[in-house]
């Protein structure tokens, strides 16, 4: 989904990082995960498991290898490259002992469980269709459920049905426990600065001292002329952003005459955060559609999932510089 321009997104009154914490934490982190209980866990095939555990080892160190999936493709082998070459290890984006043991990869707690509680069931919905009728939504929650615990888990829909087989997705309610992928994280650190990879569709913060602190992938513009160069500031962050929905830019949807205010939510336009920068127009954020993540397609603003654009709007300030490379 395209994303908003500058002008169009409402703030909360404090840009304070502390603020964004603690309005962001209790929606992301809560309820506590608890380990997996190894015994009673269904089998799941060797080579899937073993790439379900590089996968969250990677996210928890904040070198997103994208929507986890099971699977080993090419946001995976960027993430381990990424992460090796950070480490001083041969950056090869091949797995081996020495990365495994920097990772500490481990397939047996690589998986836990995830009890859904009526403040779950209580985010799901409602289900408008149109701009006018989104904007009469007191918020925009999940979808589902199932979409719900899979953003729990970083994870794409699929691979949480076949981590819980003879679970009905579709059938979910308050008590149900399912098994998701352990991705609790450690505290990111503070980004001094932004690279945006238009090449690679990422992004990287990096530290005082120049250490890349991660890499993230990114949704960027589809027009190559709606692509920045050169280098803007963090202007602003903002936890749970609503969204102004302006007709002018969006031409290609009929019948709206004035401006809507979009209620936030994680399928609100922008998701669950928003950054924005000093390039008029511009903004790092949030998606409903965190699978779409990494294909071309906003009207210029770079989109990120839900949890990578959390986690990215605590390690920045107003004033963190960005700068665009290809």
């Amino acid at each position: 989904m395209p994303a908003a321009s500058l002008t169009s997104i409402r703030l909360r009154p404090s840009a304070l990082i502390s603020a964004c914490l603690i309005a962001i934490g209790p929606a992301l982190a809560a309820p506590p995960l608890r380990a997996a209980e190894a015994a009673r866990a269904p089998a799941m095939a060797e080579a899937e498991a073993e790439a379900v555990a590089w996968q969250v080892a990677l996210d928890r160190r904040l070198f997103s290898p994208g929507v986890i999936d099971g699977r080993w493709g090419p946001k995976t082998a960027r993430a381990l490259r990424e992460f090796q070459a950070a480490s001083g290890l041969p950056a090869t984006g091949l797995p081996d002992e020495a990365s495994r043991g920097a990772l500490e990869v481990d397939p047996t707690g690589a998986i836990t469980t995830y009890t859904i509680t009526s403040a779950d069931a209580a985010e799901v919905g409602p289900w408008p269709k149109t701009w006018v009728e989104k904007s009469r939504a007191p918020r925009l929650g999940y979808k589902s459920l199932a979409a719900l615990a899979a953003e729990r888990g970083h994870c794409s829909v699929a691979l949480l049905g076949r981590l819980n087989p003879g679970k009905r997705l579709t059938a979910l309610s308050a008590g149900d426990v399912l098994r998701i992928p352990n991705v609790s994280p450690a505290v990111p650190g503070r980004a001094a600065r932004l690279e945006v990879d238009l090449a690679s569709k990422t992004i990287r913060p990096f530290d005082a001292k120049g250490q890349v602190l991660g890499l993230l992938h990114c949704s960027i513009a589809r027009k190559r002329e709606k692509r920045p160069s050169g280098q803007c500031r963090v202007k602003v962050v903002s936890p749970d952003p609503v969204y102004v929905f302006d007709p002018k830019m969006w031409p290609e949807v009929r019948g709206v005459k004035r401006k809507l205010v979009i209620p936030p939510g994680p399928r609100n336009p922008v998701g669950r955060f928003w950054i924005g920068l000093s390039l008029p127009g511009y903004g790092i954020h949030g998606t409903p559609e965190p699978e779409l993540i990494g294909k071309t397609g906003s009207h210029g603003c770079f989109r990120l999932a839900n949890w990578d654009a959390v986690r990215l709007g605590a390690m920045v300030r107003p004033g963190v510089p960005v700068e665009f490379v290809q």
